[in-house]
Protein backbone atom coordinates (compact mmCIF):
# COMPACT_ATOMS: atom_id res chain seq x y z
CA UNK A 1 0.00 0.00 0.00
CA UNK A 2 1.33 3.43 -0.87
CA UNK A 3 0.58 6.51 1.14
CA UNK A 4 -0.55 9.91 -0.12
CA UNK A 5 1.95 12.75 0.06
CA UNK A 6 0.87 16.18 1.30
CA UNK A 7 3.31 19.00 0.59
CA UNK A 8 2.94 21.52 3.42
CA UNK A 9 3.81 24.40 1.13
CA UNK A 10 2.53 26.47 -1.76
CA UNK A 11 6.08 27.02 -3.07
CA UNK A 12 6.05 26.79 -6.85
CA UNK A 13 9.68 25.63 -6.87
CA UNK A 14 9.07 22.78 -4.43
CA UNK A 15 6.02 21.69 -6.41
CA UNK A 16 8.04 21.74 -9.65
CA UNK A 17 10.77 19.59 -8.08
CA UNK A 18 8.29 16.96 -6.88
CA UNK A 19 6.66 16.97 -10.33
CA UNK A 20 10.08 16.64 -11.96
CA UNK A 21 10.74 13.36 -10.15
CA UNK A 22 7.13 12.18 -10.61
CA UNK A 23 6.11 12.12 -6.97
CA UNK A 24 2.31 12.54 -6.81
CA UNK A 25 1.26 14.99 -4.10
CA UNK A 26 -1.36 17.42 -2.90
CA UNK A 27 -0.32 20.86 -1.70
CA UNK A 28 -1.71 22.40 1.49
CA UNK A 29 -0.62 25.72 2.90
CA UNK A 30 0.34 25.57 6.56
CA UNK A 31 -1.05 28.48 8.54
CA UNK A 32 1.92 29.27 10.77
CA UNK A 33 3.47 32.29 12.39
CA UNK A 34 7.14 31.94 11.39
CA UNK A 35 8.13 34.81 13.69
CA UNK A 36 7.72 32.50 16.70
CA UNK A 37 10.98 30.78 15.66
CA UNK A 38 13.53 33.25 17.00
CA UNK A 39 16.84 31.37 16.89
CA UNK A 40 19.69 32.95 14.94
CA UNK A 41 21.30 29.58 14.25
CA UNK A 42 20.48 28.80 10.59
CA UNK A 43 20.48 25.01 11.05
CA UNK A 44 18.14 25.20 14.05
CA UNK A 45 15.97 27.80 12.32
CA UNK A 46 15.25 25.73 9.19
CA UNK A 47 14.76 22.59 11.26
CA UNK A 48 12.29 24.29 13.62
CA UNK A 49 10.43 25.99 10.75
CA UNK A 50 10.09 22.70 8.84
CA UNK A 51 8.75 21.01 11.97
CA UNK A 52 6.35 23.88 12.67
CA UNK A 53 4.95 23.68 9.13
CA UNK A 54 4.69 19.88 9.13
CA UNK A 55 2.93 19.74 12.48
CA UNK A 56 0.47 22.45 11.42
CA UNK A 57 -1.09 20.39 8.60
CA UNK A 58 -3.71 17.83 9.74
CA UNK A 59 -2.93 14.25 8.79
CA UNK A 60 -4.98 11.10 8.03
CA UNK A 61 -3.78 7.53 8.58
CA UNK A 62 -2.75 7.05 4.91
CA UNK A 63 -1.04 10.45 4.49
CA UNK A 64 2.53 11.64 4.78
CA UNK A 65 3.37 15.32 5.33
CA UNK A 66 6.46 16.89 3.73
CA UNK A 67 7.53 20.34 4.91
CA UNK A 68 10.68 22.35 4.24
CA UNK A 69 12.24 25.72 4.83
CA UNK A 70 15.33 27.27 3.23
CA UNK A 71 17.63 30.10 4.35
CA UNK A 72 20.89 31.59 3.17
CA UNK A 73 23.53 32.10 5.86
CA UNK A 74 26.55 34.36 5.53
CA UNK A 75 29.01 35.00 8.35
CA UNK A 76 26.54 33.94 11.06
CA UNK A 77 23.76 36.09 9.58
CA UNK A 78 20.57 34.59 8.14
CA UNK A 79 19.43 36.09 4.85
CA UNK A 80 15.76 35.40 4.30
CA UNK A 81 13.56 36.92 1.57
CA UNK A 82 14.25 40.64 1.08
CA UNK A 83 11.38 43.04 1.75
CA UNK A 84 12.57 45.69 -0.70
CA UNK A 85 15.21 46.68 -3.24
CA UNK A 86 17.52 48.13 -0.58
CA UNK A 87 17.57 44.85 1.37
CA UNK A 88 18.12 42.85 -1.83
CA UNK A 89 21.01 45.14 -2.79
CA UNK A 90 22.60 44.76 0.66
CA UNK A 91 22.33 40.96 0.55
CA UNK A 92 23.77 40.58 -2.96
CA UNK A 93 26.55 43.06 -2.14
CA UNK A 94 27.49 41.08 0.97
CA UNK A 95 27.51 37.76 -0.94
CA UNK A 96 29.55 39.18 -3.85
CA UNK A 97 32.92 37.48 -4.29
CA UNK A 98 32.48 35.22 -1.28
CA UNK A 99 31.11 31.85 -0.13
CA UNK A 100 27.85 31.38 1.76
CA UNK A 101 25.72 28.47 2.93
CA UNK A 102 22.23 27.47 1.91
CA UNK A 103 20.41 25.34 4.48
CA UNK A 104 17.14 23.52 3.91
CA UNK A 105 15.39 21.88 6.83
CA UNK A 106 13.01 19.04 5.97
CA UNK A 107 10.46 17.20 8.06
CA UNK A 108 8.56 14.16 6.82
CA UNK A 109 5.91 12.71 9.11
CA UNK A 110 3.17 10.13 9.13
CA UNK A 111 0.86 9.12 11.97
CA UNK A 112 3.46 6.58 13.11
CA UNK A 113 6.88 8.06 12.43
CA UNK A 114 8.84 11.12 11.43
CA UNK A 115 12.24 12.16 10.14
CA UNK A 116 13.94 15.55 10.25
CA UNK A 117 17.15 16.55 8.51
CA UNK A 118 19.03 19.60 7.29
CA UNK A 119 20.89 19.75 3.97
CA UNK A 120 23.76 22.22 3.43
CA UNK A 121 25.14 23.54 0.14
CA UNK A 122 28.08 25.94 -0.15
CA UNK A 123 27.67 28.60 -2.86
CA UNK A 124 30.34 30.97 -4.16
CA UNK A 125 29.40 34.19 -5.97
CA UNK A 126 31.51 35.92 -8.57
CA UNK A 127 32.85 39.33 -7.52
CA UNK A 128 30.04 41.63 -8.71
CA UNK A 129 30.28 45.24 -9.78
CA UNK A 130 27.88 47.88 -8.50
CA UNK A 131 26.28 47.95 -11.97
CA UNK A 132 25.77 44.16 -11.98
CA UNK A 133 24.14 44.23 -8.54
CA UNK A 134 21.94 47.20 -9.48
CA UNK A 135 20.89 45.43 -12.69
CA UNK A 136 20.02 42.23 -10.84
CA UNK A 137 18.04 43.82 -8.00
CA UNK A 138 16.10 45.87 -10.57
CA UNK A 139 14.68 42.59 -11.91
CA UNK A 140 11.81 40.72 -10.22
CA UNK A 141 14.08 37.74 -9.46
CA UNK A 142 15.33 38.52 -5.91
CA UNK A 143 12.08 39.23 -4.12
CA UNK A 144 10.56 35.86 -3.30
CA UNK A 145 13.78 34.01 -2.58
CA UNK A 146 15.97 33.51 0.48
CA UNK A 147 19.21 35.41 0.12
CA UNK A 148 17.68 37.58 -2.64
CA UNK A 149 18.63 35.30 -5.52
CA UNK A 150 17.30 32.34 -7.46
CA UNK A 151 19.97 29.96 -8.75
CA UNK A 152 17.37 28.40 -11.06
CA UNK A 153 16.61 31.73 -12.76
CA UNK A 154 18.44 35.00 -13.40
CA UNK A 155 20.47 34.57 -10.21
CA UNK A 156 22.41 31.79 -11.96
CA UNK A 157 24.53 34.59 -13.43
CA UNK A 158 25.83 35.48 -9.95
CA UNK A 159 27.02 31.98 -9.03
CA UNK A 160 30.63 30.98 -9.67
CA UNK A 161 30.39 27.49 -8.18
CA UNK A 162 28.56 25.30 -5.69
CA UNK A 163 29.60 22.46 -3.43
CA UNK A 164 26.64 20.25 -2.60
CA UNK A 165 23.11 19.67 -3.86
CA UNK A 166 22.02 22.21 -6.50
CA UNK A 167 18.35 21.46 -5.81
CA UNK A 168 18.88 22.31 -2.14
CA UNK A 169 19.65 25.87 -3.28
CA UNK A 170 16.45 25.85 -5.34
CA UNK A 171 14.55 24.97 -2.15
CA UNK A 172 14.34 21.19 -1.72
CA UNK A 173 17.14 18.58 -1.72
CA UNK A 174 14.97 16.38 -3.91
CA UNK A 175 17.26 13.35 -4.25
CA UNK A 176 17.58 12.92 -0.49
CA UNK A 177 13.89 13.69 0.00
CA UNK A 178 12.91 10.90 -2.42
CA UNK A 179 15.17 8.45 -0.57
CA UNK A 180 13.62 9.44 2.76
CA UNK A 181 10.08 9.20 1.31
CA UNK A 182 10.68 5.52 0.44
CA UNK A 183 10.69 4.79 4.17
CA UNK A 184 7.11 6.17 4.21
CA UNK A 185 5.99 4.11 1.18
CA UNK A 186 6.00 7.12 -1.16
CA UNK A 187 7.53 6.38 -4.56
CA UNK A 188 7.93 8.12 -7.94
CA UNK A 189 5.19 7.35 -10.46
CA UNK A 190 6.93 5.40 -13.24
CA UNK A 191 4.06 5.58 -15.77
Amino acid sequence: MTNKLILASTSQRRQELLNQVRIPFTSKSPNVDESQITTNDPIEKVKQLAMLKAKNVPINHDEVILAADTVVAYKQTIFEKPNNKKQAYQMISALSGDVHDVFTGVMIRSCKERTVFVERTRVEFWPLSTNEIEWYVSSKDPYDKAGAYGIQSLGALLVKQINGDYYNVVGLPISRVVRELRKFSIYPDLD
